[in-house]
């Protein structure tokens, strides 16, 4: 195994608590949601870190699999993560919703890409098997 790149970030004093990376790029306020929505409009929350983290994460890896699908060219396509923090019995759970808009091509080849990028994607892989993943194709109407 070849380490391409480490990313560092800390978290001082949990859900209602700051996050800063060790850059100072990513210098946030957390807070926890609630049904009204967040405390501090400004503040975010680890799902929503994850939310963006994951949606680049895998509209990367649609980008190296078109390619080995013959698509030369996604064109404005998107990735949309929903992350949903969720609670049973047992406890916390979370789940994830990938909504992939892929405007260049039609639905079988946008089915093929997405389940392909799910195979390489490193959030996909870190997921796989603790936590359930809907893919989602959007298409035009």
């Amino acid at each position: 195994m070849k380490t391409i790149f480490e990313s560092k970030a800390t978290n001082t004093g949990g859900r209602s608590g700051h996050v800063e990376s060790e850059d100072g790029v990513l210098d946030f306020d957390i807070s926890m949601p609630n049904s009204k929505g967040k405390p501090d409009p400004k503040s975010t929350n680890p799902e929503e870190l994850f939310a963006a983290a994951y949606s680049t994460c895998f509209a990367g890896a649609l980008q190296a699999v078109a390619k080995e699908h013959g698509v030369d060219d996604l064109g404005d396509f998107n990735v949309t993560a929903t992350i949903s923090f969720n609670k049973e019995e047992e406890g916390f759970f979370l789940e994830a919703t990938l909504d992939a808009y892929l405007p260049t091509v039609d639905q079988q080849k946008g089915e093929d890409l997405i389940n392909a990028a799910h195979e390489i994607c490193p959030y996909s892989k870190a997921t796989r098997d603790n936590i359930t993943v809907h893919l989602n194709l959007l298409m035009d109407e």
